[in-house]
């Protein structure tokens, strides 16, 4: 009989999840599943309430993302209004979507993944970790506390809150930019750009350490998706869907966003509370694709900001290919944060965004709205439909994280069969899988909306520990 590993839970990632690996009899890995185990269905609890509390509500759902859900719900808010919101409002939107980029890639790659990075794969767990890494490279840990907080300074500057801002409203913004805040951002980005380019130096050189774990961590061929401008460059507010193949050739370009659901589908499987979404001209699970800042570097012709640029080149080697080793998610992340800072700089310094008007009024004249941008993670969808009295009546979010999910299933897998020995097993051939997961920086708070029938257990214990009663289901 073959035997079960579980890695449960998955650790230094956001949510809670597991990874069983089953061996044949010879100890080998022939399977390797993530199940994502928690549910939060925020789908379902849009249904009956006021469209224009979609945003506010939205956000809740992720409290290290929840400006990417807010400007999602507020585009889906616009299309339900069908207009066109304040070109200052687009401006705004667009920065304060760049600096949770900025916040949220640093929290990936510093807080999570850097133990990996600066002690390996094999270290002691009680020395990988974040006080491991401030305790040997002291200076590497200020930086990316500091890019992480600079950050987070301009989410709260524009809006009000580092965390669940209210500022990004159905029709554009609530309140302009004032120019003391303006200067007061302006002023901590060459610092920022410092850091990020710091960083990008440190981890080219260290890179060369991981070979095996960039030859096999989802390392394989793919689709990839994401959004870009009407130049192909870069872009995380707005734009259209742009897919590549594992070749390098574009196979959907400049696809209008609100037709998303003619390309992707979602399927459902009983052991995951997470969605499976694919391409639906392939199939399931054929039409697996990549999503998030691998991807969308991959598919970009440009950044469209100078230093992002050169690091761009060097990051494709000069290669029409598609990067496709998902342990360059890491360095994927460092360079979108040199871009966001740069463009970010490049907004401010752009005389219409301290226009006043910066919201559109309007009822709803639709009863389907669609919003789309790109979040740390990926692209994000949210879908809402509502009734003549403004109320929602279905909701539809297929989240960054959940575009990833087959290709880190298959990613776990490779990496199993590469590095684990169910005969002499090692704690850290097991945390090279986490790390596979880790590469991805999955949000599973956000992306889990799969109801199903997955296998729970429930005890009910008195204060002496005598169990007075349980429930199972598949147990």
């Amino acid at each position: 009989m073959g035997k079960q590993i579980m890695i449960d839970p998955i650790t230094r990632i956001e949510g809670h999840a597991k990874i069983s690996l089953h061996l044949d009899d010879s100890g080998v890995v022939d399977e390797a599943r993530m199940h994502v185990t928690q549910f939060r269905g925020f789908e379902k609890f849009c249904e009956g309430r006021p469209f224009y509390e979609m945003p506010s509500l939205m956000a809740r759902t992720c409290g290290i993302c929840p400006v990417s859900h807010l400007v999602a719900a507020a585009k889906a808010c616009d299309d339900l209004y069908s207009v066109q919101i304040p070109e200052a409002a687009v401006m705004l939107r667009r920065m304060i979507n760049l600096a949770q980029i900025m916040q949220s890639h640093a929290l990936s790659f510093f807080y999570l993944s850097s133990p990996d990075l600066v002690f390996g794969m094999d270290a002691d767990p009680a020395m990988r970790n974040l006080f491991g890494v401030h305790a040997q490279d002291p200076q590497l840990m200020r930086d990316g506390i500091r890019l992480r907080q600079i950050g987070q300074q301009i989410i709260e500057l524009l809006g009000g809150k580092r965390i669940h801002p209210s500022w990004v409203v159905p029709g554009g913004v609530n309140a302009p930019l004032t120019e003391e805040h303006r200067d007061t951002i302006l002023a901590v980005l060459p610092e920022a750009k410092a850091l990020a380019q710091r960083t990008l130096r440190w981890y080219k050189k260290i890179m060369k350490q991981f070979k095996p774990e960039i030859d096999t961590f989802a390392n394989f061929p793919s689709l990839y998706l994401g959004l870009v401008d009407k130049l192909g460059n870069l872009e995380h507010y707005d734009g259209n869907f742009r897919m590549m193949d594992a070749a390098g050739n574009i196979i959907i370009d400049q696809f209008d966003t609100l037709r998303y659901a003619e390309i992707i589908e979602e399927a459902v499987e009983p052991w995951s509370y997470m969605k499976f979404p694919y391409y639906k001209s392939l199939g399931y699970p054929r039409g697996m694709y990549r999503t998030g800042p691998l991807a969308r570097l991959n598919i970009i012709d440009a950044c469209g900001t100078p230093m992002a640029d050169d690091e761009l080149e060097e990051f494709r080697g000069g290669s029409t290919k598609p990067v496709q080793s998902s342990f360059h998610y890491h360095w994927a992340r460092l360079i979108e944060i040199l871009f966001a800072v740069e463009r970010i700089e490049d907004i401010l310094t752009t005389k219409r965004v301290m226009t006043k008007h910066v919201r559109a009024y309007a009822t709803p004249n639709s009863f389907d709205g669609i919003g789309v941008t790109e979040a740390p993670r990926g692209s994000l969808i949210h879908h809402f439909k509502i009734d003549e009295q403004g109320l929602v009546t279905w909701a539809n979010l297929i989240i960054a994280t959940a575009h990833n999910n087959l290709a880190m299933n298959r990613g776990i897998l490779q990496a199993a069969k590469t590095f684990v020995d169910g005969n002499h097993l090692k704690e850290g051939m097991l945390n090279r899988v986490e790390a596979v997961i880790r590469a991805f920086d999955p949000c599973l708070s956000c992306s889990t909306h799969a109801a199903g029938q997955m296998p729970f257990h429930v005890e009910l214990v008195a204060p002496d520990g005598e169990l007075l009663d349980e429930v199972k289901r598949g147990v």
